[in-house]
């Protein structure tokens, strides 16, 4: 199934409640949050306090990808801001990456993994069992607006071999880049969650961008074919 998971790192965020509901309009169903510490990333994005508000204002899933050293230590608290999936980067985890899985499924969440455009596939082969998802990151994490790196379909195509061989039941994230020129090649390589965050929000066409990004997305996937 294809999903938008639009990225409010995008969005105004002096009307935050209202641009959600604008995106998910046009058939947004995943807030996608983007937590960065200025650490592991060279940006300061949101925490804990921007969830918690979006839960106030929202049903839909909050999907938190923590682009944070030492993810651990702050996973109880998106738990209680009211975060449903949370996701951690390989490169920040490394060997602790099993048991900051574990502590996410603890806390009542779903967990996801994360990799950069230069980590390879096999670095995560362990934790695809279970894993919610993957997100494969499409540029190198830190701000919004850049272009996509086709690499990156490479390691969407072999996550979907993964899965299949293996019988697997993780979903394939991809965030970065993805827009309407670029979202047919990722959901044809194996795709089905979209992060999309400049291509849905601008003033006055987000519904309408959300909602055309999702058509051309589901008429490349493979069972409209």
């Amino acid at each position: 199934m294809i999903e938008l998971a639009f990225s409010i790192l995008a969005s105004d965020f002096s009307r935050l409640g209202e641009e959600v509901a604008t995106a998910a309009s046009g058939g947004g169903t995943v807030v996608h949050v983007d937590v960065m510490d200025g650490h592991f990333v060279p940006n300061l994005t949101m925490g804990p306090p921007v969830v918690k508000s979006l839960r106030a204002a929202t049903r839909l899933p909050l999907d938190c990808h923590l682009m944070i050293e030492n993810p651990e230590k702050f996973i109880p608290a998106f738990a209680d801001a009211g975060a449903d999936w949370v996701s951690v980067q390989q490169e920040a985890c490394k060997e602790r990456l099993p048991d900051a899985l574990e502590m996410i499924v603890k806390h009542g969440m779903k967990p996801g993994v994360v990799i950069n455009p230069d980590t390879p596939v096999e670095n995560i082969l362990k934790v695809l069992p279970f894993v919610h998802h993957v997100l494969v990151m499409s540029v190198f994490p830190g701000f919004g607006g850049q272009s996509f790196m086709p690499i990156s379909l490479d390691k969407i195509r072999q996550l979907a071999q993964i899965r299949k061989a293996q019988d697997l039941g993780f979903r394939i994230e991809v965030d970065g880049g993805v827009a309407h020129d670029t979202v047919a090649s990722v959901v044809e390589a194996g795709a089905e969650l979209l992060v999309a965050g400049s291509a849905v929000f601008a003033p006055g066409k987000t519904r309408q961008n959300a909602e055309d990004l999702l058509r051309l997305a589901r008429a490349a996937a493979p069972n409209s074919k």
